[in-house]
């Protein structure tokens, strides 16, 4: 008597079989259909959390391009400049500027009497005023003795109103500017003597405690100087490390140590290079503190992996036949990496180096353990100059309550990234331009 075959082996139907496939392939049909959805997702919040910060950082930074100026009739009184007629440059220096920007401020609303009024009308323009009246003098001294509509520089509290960033319909207690200014603000927006210039001041000056004042040209110095000593001590320091590990180092542990270090540090938080700039360099060596050179030092440290892991992929991105074609023709080792191989990999080294750079150009942590947070008024003209970079700039701004460094701050940041685009453009156009296919 015959056994019954086993369900498994039992013949399926065509109309059967057709059935299970359909489904099958519906089902993976469908989770793809749901992963491709996934990534689309992901990808449009991405996009929109992007753009929501780039408009809101420029939103609030394209204000602080154009600074309010108020229009005042001054009257360079010889007696108050130079009583003597002698021109000297220090009696010039010395004189009472401010005397002259109170004295057209009270021309422009003579009517107003009285200390708490004429102390609100003063508070109108900058304390930057009376100096550049001292600079246009100082230029020109044949001034003294006339007089001359001069546009000065407002005061913050003005500039964020005339920009709408004040509500005038709040309690005068809960504003920074009274219902007499907002007044004379209105009357003299009529007569055309208020308007809104290209900031000047943002991109020529150092920091400084009044908001209308402070500028981004020292941070960009520091940063100019900080970069320039990181990029001469990284990238020869890098190259040369990357061709010796890659082209002359022999294979064996210790060189393998070595390598598994330098990933390692590429990984290594940024402020534990400034925490080790801070014990060497600052408190062994005795080197200046929030000095440029400093930072450059600290920088190349946390720069040199990068650059060391870059060029060591570009050179093993030459094909080994232009080593073997080199050496047959009879070339020495050096003259095959030195005339051959790394003049070929060399564009892939500029690249990884502009990339160190721009990461470097971010950077705040590491500088802020050596010091570059301080409060730096003055332009660094050189490497061991006190100095901040934009990056820490931005940081202390950012800490301020006025409202005008708010604008400040984005528009910082605004620099910041145009130059960290600017760079990695750079290195994509360079990768672009002398790229090998091989």
């Amino acid at each position: 008597m015959n056994k019954p075959k086993p369900y498994s082996d039992m013949p399926l139907r065509n109309r059967d079989i057709k059935v299970i496939v359909n489904a099958g392939l519906a089902r993976r049909h469908a989770a793809e259909q749901r992963f491709r959805w996934y990534g689309l997702t992901a990808i449009s919040l991405g996009l929109i959390f992007v753009v929501l910060m780039f408009g809101s950082i420029i939103a609030k930074g394209l204000p602080a391009f154009w600074q309010t100026y108020i229009q005042v009739p001054i009257a360079f009184d010889a007696a108050t400049l130079d009583p003597q007629g002698t021109r000297d440059p220090q009696a010039l220096a010395s004189a009472d500027y401010n005397a002259l920007v109170r004295s057209g401020l009270r021309q422009l609303f003579p009517n107003i009497e009285g200390r708490l009024e004429l102390r609100a009308l003063y508070g109108l323009t900058s304390t930057d005023a009376a100096y550049e009246l001292q600079r246009q003098v100082q230029q020109n001294p044949d001034l003294i003795g006339s007089n001359q509509a001069i546009w000065l520089l407002a005061a913050a509290p003005v500039d964020t109103f005339i920009k709408g960033n004040i509500d005038r319909a709040l309690d005068e207690a809960e504003r920074p500017i009274k219902n007499n200014q907002i007044e004379w603000l209105d009357q003299l927006q009529g007569a055309g003597k208020i308007e809104k210039q290209f900031n000047t001041v943002l991109f020529g000056n150092g920091d400084s405690r009044e908001p209308e004042q402070a500028g981004i040209r020292g941070a960009l110095m520091g940063s100019f100087f900080t970069l320039l000593v990181t990029f001469l001590l990284s990238f020869p320091i890098g190259v040369a490390t990357a061709v010796y590990l890659e082209e002359f180092a022999p294979k064996n542990r210790w060189t393998d140590i070595i390598e598994v270090n330098i990933n390692n540090l590429a990984a290594v938080p940024s402020i534990v290079f400034g925490l080790l700039g801070l014990a060497v360099f600052i408190n062994f060596f005795g080197l200046p503190r929030s000095a440029p050179l400093v930072g450059g030092l600290v920088l190349s440290l946390m720069t040199l992996p990068v650059i060391i892991i870059a060029g060591r992929a570009a050179l093993t991105s030459v094909p080994p036949s232009i080593r073997e074609a080199a050496l047959g023709m009879g070339a020495s080792k050096l003259q095959m990496v030195g005339h051959h191989v790394l003049p070929l990999a060399m564009p892939g080294m500029l690249t990884g180096s502009i990339i160190g750079m721009a990461r470097a150009l971010g950077e705040s942590a590491p500088l802020l353990m050596i010091g570059m947070v301080a409060f730096i008024v003055d332009v660094p003209k050189n490497f061991l100059d006190p100095a901040t970079v934009l990056p820490v700039q931005i940081y202390l701004w950012s800490d301020l309550p006025e409202r005008a460094f708010v604008e400040r701050t984005s528009a910082a940041i605004m620099v910041l990234l145009a130059f960290m685009i600017l760079m990695n453009g750079l290195a994509i156009i360079l990768r672009k331009r002398f790229e090998r296919r091989w």
